[in-house]
């Protein structure tokens, strides 16, 4: 199960097999004042560092959501494709709910873009399924529809089931999706964190699926948040998350992730973990 995505100048594959693909989470405006004002305003060169600073943290693909109070998703989002597509080179992560919006950036997306996200609703997926197979793109689904998030992850598993049938319909393979078990913050629920690794142990062990989720999600509310972030993260690495959407300069994230992919066996002769001690080490 390899998924491919491409960016201006470089190509990412997500595979079960391989070592981890980070998802740099940061150009998101939610609770960001600075950022909310600057895509706003078109300032792109703060997008531009957002996005040099976490391809340089290790992030191999960029989330690029404009959903700013008062912004036009329709004209900002895809001139701030373009804009982060030429600064990395790397696949983009394409992050909103407007079809037009989300079309209006693939066309200028270069390379293959991964869709954030649709959902197993009945009207999500007649939106964004078709535009997925228009251009050629791989999507994000999320393992809820009409009924909710349940909190049994074999109804989450179905829902799946259900998304994959519909991607079929649409021209797409399995492979062109990257499943959400979704992540609770488990500050308001025990079983959140269970919950969501048990649906990923499904989906990776009956399907062989690539996954993603927002790792932080789970500690909202909490103190000291990076440390439930990483120790969350190692686990559902273990689970078959192998492409989460994360903040790849958090403190002590990248480390985390080389030392859960080694013990998962996904580094050989730990080179990957070795190269980035004697980099840290030279930085210091």
């Amino acid at each position: 199960m390899i998924t491919t995505l491409k960016g201006r100048t470089t190509q990412v594959e997500i595979s079960p097999e391989r070592p981890t693909a980070i998802i740099g989470e940061r150009i998101n405006p939610t609770g960001k004042p600075r950022l909310a004002k600057a895509i706003s305003e078109k300032n792109w060169d703060t997008l531009r560092q957002e996005a040099l600073s976490q391809v340089g943290s290790g992030a191999s693909i960029i989330d690029v959501n404009v959903g700013a109070a008062g912004a036009d998703e329709t004209v900002i989002l895809p001139e701030a494709v373009k804009v982060v597509a030429e600064a990395v080179g790397a696949p983009i992560c394409i992050d909103s709910s407007d079809p037009v919006a989300l079309e209006a950036a693939l066309r200028v997306c270069p390379g293959r873009a991964l869709i954030n996200s649709t959902t197993g609703e009945e009207k999500s997926m007649a939106a964004i399924l078709p535009l997925a197979a228009k251009y050629g793109a791989a999507v994000i689904a999320l393992c809820h529809d009409e009924e909710g998030i349940s909190g049994e992850p074999e109804k989450r598993f179905a829902v799946a089931q259900k998304i994959i049938a519909r991607a079929r319909e649409a021209g797409l393979e399995e492979s062109d999706l990257l499943f959400d078990p979704l992540v609770l913050p488990v500050g308001v629920g025990k079983t959140n964190g269970t919950a969501c690794l048990a649906t990923a142990s499904l989906l990776s062990g009956r399907l062989g699926m690539n996954l993603t989720l927002g790792a932080s999600n789970v500690s909202f509310g909490l103190p000291d948040r990076h440390v439930v972030n990483n120790s969350f993260l190692c686990m559902a690495i273990w689970c078959g998350v192998n492409a989460p959407i994360v903040n790849p300069g958090g403190p002590g994230l990248r480390e985390s992730i080389l030392a859960a992919d080694l013990i998962a066996g996904k580094d050989p002769d730990c080179m990957r973990y070795i190269k980035n001690y004697r980099s840290s080490r030279q930085r210091q």
